[in-house]
């Protein structure tokens, strides 16, 4: 009953703001430059409205007439569409339908907002069609729909120019202000100051990869970069952990604040002294503005719900992914690196979506050993490398030997190789990485 008395519903639409939008157009032909960027002809319910949008877009872009009554019934005769835009009598009342030509801008909004109502209903409708049918899968049913969502926004979304005169002023005073407070970084400083020579820091809308082969510490180095900037920065921080659980993740997050091995809090042969320092490590952790996720295998199309929830409700300011071969894509029938190239765009669109840096961990071929890595080396789709602004790989040069033990509670060096930075330089810098804590510290030798 209810389903059918929608059905018998009129579309959204406002036939007197149209004819007002047009009106004021053909009043004063300055008016379509502001309705342009708000209107499409199909954001006109009435087809004769459509019409004479079209006649109107059409003489601004032969640029050789100015848009009014008569140009305008002369352009719908040109095209043979005078007819069906309602005739030269149609066109000519639409003037007196105005009010005012300075609310144009409101006018042509009603006519949009109309347009959009519309849209959500047809693609509800599609929408519920799939839903009825069973030979789509689930998953790619929730993605078809999240797409149509975003078309209708991206269709909508209006779009500005600006010029040049207009930003020189903002842009001396963003510089004047770095040259106030002599800051070292103009981003999220990931806690290296000889890393973030390099960086400024990590810059908002950013999408920034570390890569690494298997167990070399990229979930350790994202963790001391997360740890840094919630603690001694105030940042607030997102943590997607695809692989390692949260109670996992907040081990490692108290023996690296606390310097106590890593395995005696696994094993639980901890000495008091070892206790105590954790307790005052948790009571450091606990004021790290930060928020760990821990599903594992997590979908692309939830990934990007969550995080916009972070966003919106608890205004993190980062987000690091732990990491990119873990997400699943919902379009199965797509070959592996297919999906990634997809997964690897939306994380760039929703590092620009969302205005900050997103750190995604990717795993370098297993075939690179002791050579340094590159950028074709990244795993599974080179589209990571494209659309990434920053990538940075792990490599440890040296090889195991009998003091592996010591040197997972003394330390080793491992290279940090900037191997892309689209706004800056590339270029290498030491850290020092201690197994025992799973945490990367400074070298002071190493600092800029």
């Amino acid at each position: 009953m209810a389903e059918s008395g929608l059905r018998d519903k009129i579309p959204p639409n406002n036939l007197e703001a149209e004819k007002a939008t047009l009106g004021a157009i053909l009043m004063n032909s300055d008016s379509l430059l502001t309705v342009s960027r708000i209107l499409r002809p199909d954001d006109f319910y009435k087809n004769a409205n459509k019409k004479i949008y079209q006649a109107m877009l059409n003489l601004d872009q032969q640029n050789s007439s100015n848009v009014d009554i008569l140009t305008v019934i002369q352009e719908l005769k040109r095209i043979g569409e005078l007819e069906a835009a309602g005739g030269a009598a149609y066109v000519s009342s639409l003037t007196s339908e105005v009010p005012t030509t300075a609310n144009v801008e409101y006018y042509a909004q009603i006519v949009q907002d109309n347009s959009v109502r519309r849209s959500l209903i047809q693609t509800s409708n599609e929408i519920i069609a799939g839903a009825f049918d069973d030979t789509v899968a689930t998953g790619t049913m929730l993605e078809n729909a999240e797409r149509k969502i975003f078309d209708i926004t991206e269709k909508h979304h209006s779009t500005d120019y600006k010029s040049v005169s207009s930003l020189v002023s903002p842009a001396f005073d963003i510089i004047q202000n770095r040259m106030g407070t002599k800051a070292e970084c103009t981003g999220i400083p990931s806690g290296y100051s000889a890393l973030d020579y390099y960086t400024n820091g990590f810059q908002n809308s950013e999408l920034i990869v570390i890569g690494a082969r298997p167990s070399k510490g990229k979930t350790a180095l994202a963790l001391s970069m997360a740890a840094n900037m919630a603690g001694k920065y105030k940042k607030r921080v997102g943590f997607f952990s695809l692989e390692t659980d949260g109670m996992a993740l907040m081990q490692r997050l108290l023996a690296g604040e606390a310097h106590v091995n890593s395995h005696r809090i696994q094993s639980g042969f901890l000495n008091d002294p070892e206790f105590n320092r954790l307790g005052v490590a948790g009571d450091t952790v606990f004021q790290y503005p930060m928020f760990i996720c821990d599903t594992p295998n997590m979908r692309l199309i939830d990934l990007r719900t969550e995080a916009r929830k972070l966003r919106a409700k608890e205004k993190i300011e980062i987000i690091f992914i732990d990491y990119i071969g873990l997400i699943t894509s919902d379009s199965k029938e797509q070959q592996r690196h297919e999906q990634v190239a997809e997964i690897s765009r939306s994380l760039k669109q929703l590092a620009r979506e969302l205005k900050i840096p997103v750190i995604v961990l990717a795993q370098v071929k297993r075939e690179v050993k002791e050579d340094k890595p590159s950028l074709s080396d990244l795993r599974e789709s080179g589209s990571i490398e494209q659309d990434a602004d920053l990538v940075l790989f792990l490599h440890d040069s040296k090889k195991k030997d009998e003091n592996a033990e010591q040197d997972a509670l003394a330390g080793k060096e491992v290279d940090i190789i900037i191997a892309k930075n689209r706004n800056g330089p590339i270029g290498e810098i030491k850290l020092m990485f201690i197994p025992a804590y799973t945490r990367f510290e400074p070298i002071a030798q190493e600092k800029k």
